[in-house]
């Protein structure tokens, strides 16, 4: 193994032990043969509550693993000290609630040289629990990201979690995340869009997808609509960071938004009234348009830092809750059984 890795993979986390151990068992399982990998464990957490699992981790790894402790709170601060701990070419990033097939790595490493891609992003395909979770359908697919079902270049990227992004193509070597989206998120967003202004080229690998499991508390409708909401914000606090040629853009947005609102608030009183199970997606687009209109800082909503660090202190909070068959997919594979989905859902 050379002394400098050819990948860095980066899990960041916080106070999620039962999740961040799944997701860093998978990144340990992934197939390296002819492959150069570290894995950067970047702790959140201003307690450092991660450290004695990831050292108990390290003990059998087969490939470095190192362990960053940045105690500032916030999902920017805390990927931002990844990639300057890092040392690999290529930073492949996998969410502390997403589970990666060993094939994973190496299906992002084909298509980034396919297409001499400066990105590469693969499937997200949502784990459920078991149970009488109400609109499976709607919480499958809103957890999940889904592509072309062929390799190929693509115009965005999508998102942070289950990709690869090369080194050199950052717009900032040891900071590309902006860091006044460490509590609402957007962030890799952000990024990305700023790489697609400077030429980025940006690739869809359909064969390196991971599982997200979201956590019980997350699969709830207020859950969802609140970060539909800051979805729908994302287009206007993007353009709001491009000085004067926001002034064209952000109006046409807020358009959008009201567009939005108009139509689809009708369709959901109508899917109310009938009980139908369109209704969480009627309300999702609802909650978009909304985000479209009341994108500044007052209504802006914090998910991550500070806010999420209240959230888990909380007696009954995230870091208690777990699908109850983690523990089993830790322990016997990596791999949960198939979602209730077809084989393109994720």
């Amino acid at each position: 193994m050379s002394a400098a890795p050819l990948v860095s993979i980066i899990i960041p986390t916080v106070r999620r032990p039962g999740p961040f151990g799944c997701a860093a068992a998978s990144a340990l399982a992934q197939d390296v043969t002819g492959v150069a990998v570290e894995l950067v464990i970047v702790d959140n957490d201003p307690l450092a509550s991660a450290r004695a699992q990831v050292a108990a981790l390290s003990a059998r790894a087969t490939f470095p693993v190192r362990y960053i402790h940045a105690p500032l709170p916030g999902v920017a601060n805390a990927r931002n000290a990844g990639v300057s701990a890092s040392t690999g070419a290529f930073i492949a990033f996998l969410d502390d609630d997403e589970i990666a097939p060993e094939g994973w790595l190496k299906a992002l490493l084909v298509q980034q040289r396919q297409f001499d891609a400066d990105a590469v992003f693969g499937p997200v395909r949502t784990r459920l629990p078991d149970g009488t979770l109400a609109w499976p359908e709607y919480f499958a697919m809103f957890f999940a990201r889904s592509g072309p079902e062929e390799a190929c270049a693509i115009l965005d990227g999508p998102g942070c979690g289950c990709s690869l992004v090369r080194r050199d193509a950052l717009p900032h070597p040891t900071a590309p995340f902006a860091a006044e989206r460490n509590g609402i998120g957007g962030e890799d967003d952000l990024l990305f869009s700023t790489m697609k202004q400077a030429g980025a080229r940006f690739a869809w690998a359909p064969d390196a997808w991971v599982w997200e499991v979201p956590e019980p508390s997350r699969l709830t409708l207020r859950y969802t609509l609140r970060r539909a909401f800051a979805y729908g914000q994302g287009p206007c606090s993007t353009a709001a960071t491009r000085g004067a040629m926001r002034w064209p853009v952000i109006p046409l947005w807020m358009g959008v938004g009201a567009l939005q609102m108009l139509l689809y608030g009708g369709r959901a009183v109508v899917d109310w009234l009938t009980a139908s199970p369109d209704l969480p997606f009627t309300l999702g687009r609802v909650a978009q348009g909304l985000g479209k209109i009341f994108w500044f800082a007052p209504f802006k909503i914090r998910f991550y830092g500070e806010a999420a660090l209240k959230r888990a202190d909380r007696p009954h909070g995230d870091r208690h809750e777990r699908h109850p068959d983690l523990d089993r997919v830790a322990d016997g594979g990596l791999q949960p059984r198939d979602p209730k989905l077809p084989a393109h859902a994720g």
